[in-house]
């Protein structure tokens, strides 16, 4: 891709909160630093689809150390059905080696922690609260709480009503991140594998009842953007913003 015509890498989904919790893993080691990703000690993932767990083996091996092993593993968080799927598809010593044992079974480089749908869970100092979503394997958004802050992360997903009827009821929301994958004239295609067009975007944000929350798009094909933000800013949501790469977000 390129932006103001000049070659532009494009990552898959990541984003890092108070430098110490990843929501999805797609982009840990090409978008930071190895100090950066020394201080993560969790990771909420949403599902399991390759863009937004890429990052984890590549996390892994820049965590273990030749003399010393790891010095504090890190938590994978999500779903028992994504936790499973992580043993079962990636970490299973055929695509990649299982870092839930090594370098030893007493100090792995990750360990995970379960969380139940719709129970709120506390990981790393904020309050979260997984809520399933509807997409084409099983995902979940998050709703995340510090203090009297609450941002909702809606995951991967098609026309849902759970995760807008719980957010629409926290008094301390103050931010949305919304994924909004197509544009309308692939409306079949966003059908199909489950993601928001920007008439999908519109009609899944007003049942937050909150016209004037903040709120940031993600999962943007990059072949389709600029369409995708035409079709957006026809909208007229007065705070909306298309995120780019590296953007820093304040809540």
């Amino acid at each position: 891709m390129k932006r103001d015509g000049k070659p532009h890498q494009c990552r898959t989904c990541g984003f890092l909160i108070n430098k110490t919790v990843m929501i999805d893993a797609g982009t840990i080691g090409a978008a930071l630093r190895l100090e950066e990703q020394k201080q993560i000690r969790h990771v909420l993932l949403s599902h399991l689809h390759f863009d937004h767990v890429q990052g984890l083996p590549t996390l892994a091996d820049n965590l273990v150390d030749d003399v010393l092993g790891v010095a504090e593993p890190v938590v994978l968080t999500s779903t028992a059905q994504v936790l499973d799927g992580l043993r079962a598809h990636l970490f299973n010593n055929e695509i990649y080696p299982d870092f839930l044992s090594l370098p030893d079974p007493k100090q792995p480089v990750f360990v995970c922690h379960t969380l139940e749908v719709g129970k709120e869970s506390e990981v790393s100092g904020f309050h979260v609260r997984a809520i399933r979503v509807n997409h084409v394997v099983p995902t979940v958004g998050f709703l995340i709480r510090e203090g009297a802050s609450t941002v909702l992360y809606s995951g991967d997903t098609y026309e849902t009503e759970e995760i807008w009827k719980v957010a629409a009821k926290e008094p301390t929301l103050k931010a949305a991140f919304i994924e909004t994958s197509f544009p309308n004239k692939m409306a079949e295609l966003a059908k199909v594998s489950k993601h928001l067009t920007p008439a999908l975007f519109a009609q899944e944000f007003k049942k937050l009842g909150r016209p004037d929350l903040p709120v940031y798009v993600y999962h943007v094909k990059p072949r389709f953007r600029q369409e995708v933000i035409r079709e957006l800013e026809q909208l007229k949501v007065r705070n909306l913003t298309v995120l780019v790469e590296g953007q820093e977000v304040h809540v």
